[in-house]
């Protein structure tokens, strides 16, 4: 059973950055596509990035491509998700997940809660 670890959130002044890493345990990293994935309060589910198993494509959602970067370290069975120039409405918990058109595991991990506010 795959288990995701996320971490790296926290509260940031708008235009700031953080970055997002996700710990993955229980199956073959690097033969997995990675999405990092936003639920605001009140609000769905949203793809945000994703990323080959190589890293060899990604993919963002249109709100943050630009400012946010997927990347993944095999080696470490970890993906990171660089966000810059934050903006209130960035504000929720970010989760990953295996898989590149959609969430492969049912076993989501506790997110990580990043907050954009001055």
């Amino acid at each position: 059973q795959a288990h995701f670890v996320e971490s790296g959130g926290g509260l940031v002044q708008p235009g700031g950055s953080l970055r997002l890493s996700c710990a993955a345990s229980g199956l073959t990293f690097s033969d997995y596509s990675m999405s990092w994935y936003r639920q605001a309060p009140g609000k769905e589910r949203e793809l945000v990035a994703r990323i080959g198993g190589i890293g060899g494509n990604s993919d963002y959602a249109g709100s943050v491509k630009g400012r946010f970067t997927i990347s993944r370290d095999n080696a470490k069975n970890t993906v990171f998700l660089q966000m810059n120039s934050l903006e209130p409405e960035d504000t929720a918990l970010y989760y990953c997940n295996a898989g590149y058109r959609g969430p492969l595991f049912d076993s989501w991990g506790p997110g990580t809660q990043v907050t954009v506010s001055s």
